[in-house]
């Protein structure tokens, strides 16, 4: 093995990583607070986890003049109690997501909390807050009754009677019990639609520009004439100033796909936690006219917020990077990249590698891959029942990981004589993704001289880790396009499964319907981005892997290359989010 390690050093030189020097150790606490604290896109769970312990280091310290994800704002204010700060609260439910995060509980609002005892501070700090908070605004107590059941919960634990000079925050449990009537912005514009009115819903929901985002498509669509389709433009035209950089560019992406003709037979639907669910799209298709105005809208809105640049250097594979929407649309790991991201796949032979190490319970993960046609018709597959084919062969199959274990598979990419290769882990018994010890996938480009060679880390293109919901993994598929070149598709999905047994021959079916409908969706990326850079008159030089500007530049690629002129500003998938617009 050590005879022939330096070859294979030798191969994966493309694979180093050059470390830069940053300021002092402050001075990067804080920057690294302030990005994600004041972040546009929701955070993973891993970047929630660095924040809390960010925000309790930086209390006393500068902070950002906004906090929009309200996520991030109850790690934030929690962080803030435990140090003896005062939170950083504007709305109800900013109250409400802090007394869950006290309670350990789901800060998202979509799982019940069971509320505990609170200590006197605790209460003071909740119970002065929402007195602030509705003394400011008392239009907000119309909040309470969307999470009427939880704020009838939390009221029993502050017990707000014991202050009445606070007697504002009263009021909000008054509303939840049914006590005062407070009816919701939501429910006001459900009774103009009901009746019909759909300027009067356009021009009410101009006060709340993200609902009148989300709700555009539906207006849209039950507009009767051209009058009322006018009243809706309008009232996008005039909001759209207003709306957060995130919400611009993930409408922007659902109207791209709108078109008639644009893959739009079925519908994919992917929550928080990678569950994915397809279904027949019902819907019609939006008239073009209003649809081309409201891209134009949006591409001008999102053209006058990004940052400014006279230069830009471009790594051309960065260019069909998804943007990073959601901080959930992609697992932890190395060389991962946001789901629907396409990045190109070059070798002779490709490995695919799954890991596990069991926490307590015996456990079998089964690494898979399904290869489907042009059509998503099944072609073959390799799994533990299926070891050899004309496309490669795996590994074997190991049943229990008390120490750890691996199974592999390689596929020769010339002789693939499908469309599509879609790598997939099962859970054929024991813990699922999210109770294992470690977890996690990769693949690895290889070539054949290298075939029997030991393995070299650095031949690993991406590392994932598994830690989803369900009981079969889909973290990314591979296609080869009209030219014969290979690409990955990025997809980290996790489908329900079955509670054990899991294999690749009972789902391939459900899994060429997602990827059917996968595959018919484009995704925002960052060419998107800096055609509007660029239209704004920035210059673009296509870096070519090897020499960089002396001038400074903003530079956008997947690694930051060595020798950057000092002043340039650095943009790699590890901090992409920060060059949405806020």
């Amino acid at each position: 093995m050590l005879a022939v390690h330096d070859e294979l050093i030798a191969a994966a030189g493309d694979r180093l990583t050059v470390l830069h020097l940053g300021a002092d150790a402050d001075t990067e606490v804080t920057a690294l607070y302030l990005a994600l604290a004041g972040g546009t896109t929701p955070l993973g769970e891993e970047h929630l986890r660095d924040l809390a312990v960010l925000a309790e280091h930086c209390a006393d310290g500068p902070q950002p003049e906004t906090i929009t994800v309200r996520e991030n704002r109850a790690v934030v204010n929690h962080a803030r109690l435990r140090v003896g700060a005062t939170p950083l609260l504007d709305t109800m439910t900013d109250v409400l997501r802090l007394a869950c995060a006290l309670a350990d509980g789901d800060v998202t609002l979509r799982e019940p909390t069971r509320f505990r005892a609170l200590s006197r501070p605790h209460r003071r700090a909740l119970l002065a807050g929402l007195d602030a908070v509705v003394a400011a605004s008392p239009a907000k107590l119309s909040d309470v009754s969307a999470h009427g059941e939880a704020w009838k919960r939390l009221g029993e634990r502050l017990h707000p009677h014991e202050y009445p000079h606070w007697p504002h925050a009263a009021e909000v449990f008054a509303v939840a019990r049914g006590e005062r009537k407070a009816p919701s912005f939501d429910s006001r514009v459900e009774d103009l639609l009901v009746r019909g009115e759909v300027a009067g819903a356009a021009e009410l929901l101009v006060a709340a520009p993200g609902r009148l985002f989300r709700a555009l498509d539906r207006l849209l669509r039950v507009a009767a004439d051209g009058k009322e389709r006018e009243a809706v433009l309008a009232a996008v035209e005039r909001a759209v100033p207003e709306v957060s950089g995130r919400v611009v560019l993930s409408v922007r992406e659902h109207l791209q796909n709108r078109a008639a003709g644009s893959g739009g037979e079925r519908r994919v639907f992917v929550n928080r936690e990678g569950k994915a669910w397809v279904t027949d799209d019902t819907r019609p298709p939006l008239e073009d006219t209003a649809r081309e105005r409201l891209l134009a809208v949006l591409d001008a809105e999102t053209r006058r917020r990004l940052p400014s640049s006279a230069r830009l250097l471009i790594d051309p594979d960065v260019l069909d990077v998804a943007l990073p929407l959601s901080g959930r649309a992609a697992s932890a790991g190395l060389g991962v990249l946001p789901r629907g991201s396409v990045s190109p796949v070059e070798g002779e032979l490709l490995r695919f590698f799954t890991y596990w190490r069991e926490a307590r319970h015996t456990t079998d993960l089964d690494l898979s891959a399904l290869v489907l046609d042009a059509d998503y018709s099944t072609v073959t597959w390799l799994s533990y029942t299926a070891l050899t084919d004309v496309e490669g062969r795996h590994s074997g199959d190991i049943t229990q990981a008390p120490d750890g274990a691996s199974e592999f598979i390689d596929l020769r990419l010339g002789a693939v004589r499908g469309t599509f290769i879609v790598p997939q882990v099962h859970v054929f018994s024991g813990e699922g993704f999210d109770q294992v010890a470690e977890g996690f996938f990769g693949f690895m480009l290889r070539e054949s001289e290298q075939r029997g060679r030991p393995f070299e880390p650095r031949t690993v293109r991406m590392k994932s880790d598994l830690r989803g919901p369900g009981r079969v993994a889909l973290p990314l598929a591979f296609r080869r396009d009209d030219e014969g070149r290979w690409h990955a598709h990025w997809l980290h999905l996790y489908l329900r499964g079955t509670p054990s047994a899991n294999r690749v021959e009972g789902h391939r079916v459900s899994i060429a319907v997602l990827l059917r409908g996968l595959m018919g969706r484009a995704s925002l990326t960052v060419g998107h981005l800096v055609a509007l850079m660029e239209q704004s008159g920035a210059r673009t030089t296509l870096w070519d892997g090897r020499t960089v500007p002396d001038a400074p530049v903003t530079y956008i690629g997947l690694e930051r290359p060595d020798g950057l002129a000092p002043g340039s500003r650095v943009f790699t998938p590890e901090n992409l989010r920060d060059l949405l617009p806020a």
